[in-house]
């Protein structure tokens, strides 16, 4: 969704580039901008409804999704430090009722 977004908008971009840190979702290298769309679920996203901690082995579960959370902080500082800009789009907020204004922040955070 977001991708056709930027695309049908004329920018271009390089997808998971393997060479920077948390390995981004997309890169838009004109723009030094970087942008991870996160999971709800697997990224922990605090006070959303599509994040729940399963019943069964909890503490696995726990373990696993606070480790994505500690590397995305890592991640994002990295590229902070090396001069990028870094949007995060939340699964939640690509859903219907609030795309277009998700899609909107992220095209106004490319074009500012």
């Amino acid at each position: 969704l977001v991708r056709k977004f930027l695309h049908a908008n004329g920018f271009r971009y390089k997808l998971h580039d393997k060479t920077l840190p948390g390995k981004p979702d997309i890169v838009l290298p004109k723009y030094k901008t970087i942008i991870f769309i996160h999971g709800c679920f697997w990224h922990g996203h605090t006070n959303c409804k599509y994040y729940t901690v399963p019943k069964t082995r909890t503490d696995w579960w726990l373990h696993k999704i606070n480790t994505n959370k500690t590397n995305n902080a890592k991640a994002v500082k990295a590229l902070k430090k090396e001069g990028w800009k870094v949007i995060i789009a939340w699964e939640c907020a690509l859903k219907p009722g609030k795309q277009e204004k998700t899609l909107n922040r992220i095209l106004e955070k490319l074009c500012y």
